[in-house]
This record gives C-alpha cells, structure tokens and sequence, in this order.
C-alpha cells in the first residue's frame, strides 16, 4: 500500500510538472489575431452601414475582387457580382429571391454597395489583437505593445478566425513575412511548404495580395532572455499605415517633454525603463515579478506595461539590445502619466535592491506626465546634484592652490575691511573715545538686536534658511512626499 502510495504521489507530481511546462510554453506565446473580415453579415462592409434587406439592390463593384463568407440565408431583389471572386456558404447559407413580401425595416430599397477591402494592410498595427493565449485572445484579454509589436512578430501565431472572409495588403518592403504559424479558415499552417501550396490557390489569391511572401518556422524564440520583434526594417511602412503617409495621425498630448519609445509611432506620456542585463536574465521571470509584485496593485490598475527586446541606438552605426519597459495610464490633464511613473519609480528601487537575481545590470528610466514639477524632478535634481559636485571640486582645488602659494610667498592676499551693522559701532567708539556717548536723535530708533528683527531666527540661521531656498538644489514638490525625494 505505502509503494502504491508513493508511485501515486509521483504520478501527481510528473502531472503537475507536465502541466506547469504547457502553462509556461503557452505563456511565452504570443497570438495575433486580424481584426477585419469580408463577410456578408458585417454592416461595416456596407456603404449604409447596415446588411441588405429583401427590398434592396446589392451591389459588388465589377473589378472587385474580393471573398465573401455568407454565414446566413438572404432574400434579395437583385445582385450585381464582380467579375473575380467567391461567396463562402456556411450550412444553411445562401441567397433567394424576393418574392415581394413585407421585410420589417425594409419597406423602401435601395442600392447597398460592398465597400472597398483593398484599404485593409498587414502592416497596420490597428488591425491586430494581440494575447498571452487562445483563451485571452476570446475573452478579450490583449497585450499592450508598441506599435511594431502590434504587427505579427517573427516567433507570434497568427490567427484569421474560422468561418469569416478576408482580404489584405501584404506588401512588404522586406518582401519576407516571417512567422511561427498562420491559420487561415480554421487551418494551421506550420510549414512552408503546406503553406505555400495554399497559397495557390483561388481562395487564398482572392484573401492576400501584394507583393510580400510568408515563411513559417514553427519556432519559439531561442533565448530566455527574449527575442526582438523583426519588425523594425518595416517601421517607416508601419506608422505610415497607422497614422497615414503624411505621419501627421499622432495624438495631441498634454504632459510636457513627451518621449517616443523605441518601435512606437507617435510620442507618449508616461514612463520608459531600459535595462541592461547579463545572459541570466529571463523576460518571462522578470515581467512576472512586474505582474505580481506591482500591476497587481489596486493603484495601479489604469497602467499599461510593454515589455519586450528593442535594439537601442548608441551612436549612427551601432545599437546595443536592450529590455524596454513602457508604461502608460489613464490618466487625464495635469495627471497624465503620474501613475505611470510612480510605478516606473517602485521598479527602479525594487532593481536597486533585487536587480542583481534577476540578471539585471543596471536601469535608466524616463519619464514625461502632465506636471511640469513631476516631469522634470528626475533630470533636473540629477543634474543639479552633478554640477553641485563639480563646482565644489574645483572650488576646493583652487583653494588648496592659493593657500600653497600664500605660504610659499608667491601671492600676498589683500586685508578687506568689511563694514556692517555688526561692526560700525566699534568704528565709532574708536573715533569718539569710550567716554564719549553722542547725543539721542529722536528720528531713530535705538538699533535692535538681529535676533528680534529676524523674528525666531537668529543671524546665523537666517542666511541657512534662504541659502536651501535659493539653491535650487531642493524643493518641496506638493506631490510627492519627502522620503519619495530623497529616495
């Protein structure tokens, strides 16, 4: 009973590893699913933003070429068809004449045009959903990415839905499209050479068109560390599909010194962390302790986080990998981004604490929010400190140089006289004599003591006080509590 037993507990457990290593794998996968479809029950696809009714004219433009999935039966008056291209019936699909009957909502026709599918385009990031898993990717459960990140990855599944159309723009100015798979009408494609006889096809000739060409690996990305996108030879294409040739789509923004990420189209407000790391760093592990010990927070539950592998510029010809951190929110006007670098700031402690078992060698954060005191604090008190230091530096090494010269008797510094409240009256009793008092003049007060014209502060404390206010060194940002400045 006690061998049973233990075979038992082993069993449990090799189940239980099984299952962390499917949990683990389908985490490192990430799907992207085409948002757009052709089919006939989309009103989105219709000029009058509704589908056609029994009273109504259909019509298809004749150089249209274009595949149509028809998910339901249809009574129509008449179809005009294009010259090139298919309807795609489900069971229980298809198309009747009308006879003439009464339709609700229908009681006046018209002409319904199919709109234009050719504006659709691969490189579009708007077109894309992107999530964790397949089961994310139902419940409507995306990732946050930059904008090349949005478009298909080179190691990302991609997933056209089953019974649904499409047509889409695969030109591509590095003519290759690389991928881990592709599932077109509810089929996988793991290989070039399934894939490639597909795309022989008439179907598959009506759904892609350009001039780009698929290459599937049916591979994860090799290193724990993380792989980058492949996407930033097709930037250019990418913002221009997104925002428009002429690049003028990015949205107006209110933080000040906003920043643009690297992969991202447009600046932002928030927060960027980059992380150098050593071969030990593990993404997965790293944004899980993100997950876990930071956005899971109730405070921050309106922050978006992007983390992946971006190549950095160091200088015109070089450009070193680098973990790139993005962090947005929701907030709005003089908060915009606040939350963002708030947690930008927790992130940068919890490195300077742990960073060193997580493979990370060191961060440099950047940050822009709808205040200027908030946005500005990080910089500027860096640089302050910085200038501080070295103005104290050379100042202490021309002192040291002026007190050798004055012992060695190269200089002869000149006595000052300073004249001041504190001691004119020495200078008077030295003219008038000790016995010599001078008169009362009933214009004057007698002169007060310093520490009663200050208030509490005495003479000393007082040039303290206006020094820190004036230094520029410090402030009190109401923000922002003192330990969070000094931390």
């Amino acid at each position: 009973g006690r061998n049973l037993l233990a075979a038992d507990c082993k069993m449990k457990g090799l189940f239980f590893l099984l299952l962390f290593v499917q949990l683990l794998a389908a985490s490192i996968a990430v799907y992207k699913q085409w948002i757009p479809n052709t089919n006939f029950e989309n009103a989105s696809n219709w000029d009058k933003d509704r589908i056609p009714c029994a009273n109504d004219v259909v019509l298809f433009k004749s150089n249209q070429g274009i595949s149509v999935f028809v998910q339901s039966t249809h009574s129509l008056t008449d179809m005009y068809l294009p010259l090139t291209g298919e309807f795609i019936m489900a069971p229980g699909g298809g198309f009747a004449a009308s006879d003439g009957s009464w339709d609700p909502g229908c009681d006046t026709g018209s002409a319904v045009l199919f709109t234009d599918a050719e504006k659709y385009k691969w490189h579009d990031p708007a077109l894309w959903h992107a999530a964790a898993s397949l089961e994310d990717l139902d419940q409507g459960k995306y990732i946050f990415a930059v904008d090349e990140e949005r478009v298909p990855c080179q190691y990302d599944d991609v997933i056209f839905q089953p019974e649904t159309s499409f047509r889409v723009n695969i030109d591509s100015s590095e003519r290759m499209i690389h991928l881990r798979s592709i599932s077109i009408m509810g089929q996988k494609f793991t290989s070039d050479a399934a894939l490639a006889e597909y795309m022989q096809s008439s179907s598959a000739k009506l759904q892609f068109h350009g001039n780009g060409t698929f290459q599937v690996t049916n591979a994860r990305c090799p290193d724990r560390s993380g792989c980058e996108c492949g996407n930033a030879g097709e930037h250019r294409q990418i913002c221009a599909a997104l925002l428009g040739d002429s690049g003028t789509g990015c949205p107006a923004l209110v933080c000040k010194d906003p920043f643009q990420p690297v992969g991202h189209c447009c600046e932002i407000c928030g927060a960027t962390i980059s992380l150098e790391y050593t071969p030990g760093f593990d993404i997965r592990q790293y944004q899980n302790r993100i997950l876990h010990a930071f956005l899971s927070l109730p405070k921050y539950a309106g922050v978006q986080m992007a983390i992946s592998k971006v190549r950095k510029p160091q200088t015109s010809r070089n450009s070193v990998p680098v973990i790139q951190i993005v962090l947005m929110d929701d907030k709005m006007g003089s908060q915009t981004g606040t939350n963002a670098e708030q947690l930008a700031e927790d992130i940068m402690r919890d490195i300077a604490e742990h960073g060193d078992s997580f493979g990370i060698v060191t961060g440099t954060v950047q940050v822009a929010t709808g205040s200027n005191f908030s946005g500005q604090r990080g910089t500027i008190a860096d640089g302050t400190i910085a200038g501080t230091v070295i103005g104290l530096l050379l100042g202490l090494l021309l002192l040291g140089i002026m007190l050798s010269l004055y012992r060695k008797g190269m200089i002869r510094l000149p006595s000052v006289h300073l004249a001041g409240p504190w001691n004119r009256k020495e200078d008077q009793d030295v003219v008038a004599g000790p016995s010599d008092k001078g008169f009362d003049n009933p214009i004057f007060d007698t002169p007060t003591n310093r520490a009663e014209s200050h208030g509490a502060c005495s003479g000393e404390e007082a040039p303290k006080e206006m020094a820190s206010k004036d230094s520029g060194i410090y402030f009190v940002n109401p923000l922002y509590d003192e330990t969070e400045l000094i931390a």
